[in-house]
């Protein structure tokens, strides 16, 4: 087939779908991942290293290319200026400054140049991942060369005591099971992966294809639910006129709908692709205590946490778990210099906002994520200061209402939170705002000027408690 007879095809496909010519290449690049992992299996598996690292570095810039062109150098050559400055500087503070500044000022070039009103499916997407790997890198290497007792127990395991050769870091960062959406994974894992590591499995080698067969039906039927949520809700629905007319009680029970609609497209991704990397063997993590392979190394949602969450905290334990845990190690620990946790915290969701672009939506959305965060532990806080609200909400019969409370708070307001992030003009998300009453900016920027001041006067701790808690 000529490559105008495929784009035709692709075209048409896209068409009678419903779904952008993008979006439908990223679909099916990802779907690729399971028969490259079948070939990696039985025909790359346990090979040099050399043969490892060129089926990843091939396979992972012809997806790349297929979906972007040429456009695909530049990846190749972020990746390469990255290997220079580890390899002249070695692993130095220097090193990670300069390997930061380079890779994150390259991705926002790229989003200036080439980015639109709309989330956009282009070269940017997977550059937006490497990013982070490649800043993962230069921090390892650094962590490498420090003192082992100075490290934390994450920062040890993965750790690289000698720069990682030049297929290692486009074998790495190319991987194409991960390379356009992740999930992200440390350069150790992979050098562990194609050292033979992960291979005390191999008296049963296919004992990876049931859970990585799983986690693809689980993404299948998570892509289906959110295309059926796209039949009540969409994106331009939340700002329209007619979304605006409708009764409250539907509003928020529609925003905690679209909500879901809007997660559900990332989580059936995140599954699709941790499905071929469990295929491939990447994801190995150890055994149970029964000796059965743990498959879950690579993990980016932890579902029965997200579909029951009673707190946003949960959310954040539970969706984009990587990108989370890679933030946590790399920049809210490193921070801890600032002797604040709360500073920290919002330095590093300023930077996951930063790195998402420029569109005011991605800075209105970790805002408002931080201000939840806030709210929750603060009244947390209060409640667990006084005895009487304290025994209060330890009555089986109270707990068992305010959990069903909790439920349908977390459903509907993480709707209003993704809104900013998601429609991503001031003017979308603001008539979506407007169209739900200031919900959200009403519950939580008025929380600790309005609401936390009321209710410590009103719920003060009296002497005795104050007492009571001191002995």
């Amino acid at each position: 087939m000529s490559q105008d007879e495929s784009l035709g095809l692709i075209t048409k496909l896209s068409v009678s779908l419903g779904t952008s010519e993008p979006a439908l290449r990223l679909l099916l690049t990802i779907l690729a991942g399971y028969p490259l992992a079948g070939v990696h299996r039985f025909c790359v598996y346990g090979k040099p290293a050399l043969v490892q690292h060129g089926f990843s570095i091939l396979a992972g810039f012809a997806l790349g290319y297929w979906n972007y062109g040429w456009d695909m150098l530049h990846t190749v050559f972020a990746i390469g200026v990255t290997y220079g400055l580890l390899l002249v500087l070695g692993g130095t503070a220097i090193s990670v400054g300069l390997v930061f500044v380079f890779n994150l000022t390259y991705l926002l070039l790229g989003y200036y140049y080439v980015g639109t009103d709309s989330y956009d499916i282009n070269w940017t997407m997977p550059q937006c991942i490497l990013v982070l790997r490649l800043i993962g890198i230069a921090f390892d290497y650094y962590d490498g060369q420090q003192p082992p007792e100075s490290l934390g127990a994450e920062n040890k395991k993965v750790a690289l005591a000698q720069c990682p050769n030049l297929l290692e870091m486009y074998g790495h960062t190319l991987f194409p099971a991960s390379f356009m959406v992740g999930p992200q994974f440390p350069m150790k894992r992979y050098q562990d992966f194609v050292a033979g590591k992960f291979s005390e499995n191999d008296a049963a080698p296919t004992t990876n294809i049931k859970p990585g067969l799983t986690r693809f039906a689980l993404g299948v039927f998570y892509l289906a639910v959110f295309q059926a949520l796209g039949l009540l809700v969409s994106d331009q629905y939340m700002y329209s006129e007619e979304f605006g007319e409708v009764g409250f009680v539907k509003k928020m029970l529609l925003m905690g709908a679209w909500g879901r609609f809007t997660m559900y497209k990332y989580i059936s991704c995140w599954l699709l692709t941790e499905g071929a990397c469990i295929v491939f063997g990447l994801a190995y993590n150890g055994k149970g205590e029964d000796g059965t392979p743990i498959w879950n190394g690579v993990e980016n949602v932890k579902l029965s946490t997200f579909e029951n969450t009673t707190e946003f905290t949960h959310y954040i334990q539970s969706f984009n778990i990587n990108t989370n845990h890679w933030s946590g190690q790399y920049i809210y620990k490193r921070l801890k210099f600032l002797g604040n946790r709360q500073i920290s915290q919002l330095a590093t969701l300023g930077f996951l906002a930063v790195w998402h672009g420029f569109h005011s939506g991605y800075y209105v959305c970790f805002f408002f994520e931080f201000m939840v965060v806030y709210m929750e532990r603060d009244l947390k806080s209060i409640v667990k200061a006084n005895n009487t609200l304290s025994g209060f909400f330890g009555d089986p019969t109270v707990s068992t209402v305010v959990h069903v409370l909790l439920r349908l708070y977390t459903l509907v307001f993480m709707g209003w939170c993704l809104m900013p992030f998601a429609l991503l003009k001031f003017d979308r998300y603001w008539g979506a705002f407007s169209n739900v009453y200031h919900v959200g900016s009403l519950t939580f920027l008025l929380w600790p000027v309005v609401y936390a001041p009321i209710l410590r006067l009103v719920f003060r701790k009296s002497k005795k408690e104050e007492k009571e808690r001191t002995e």
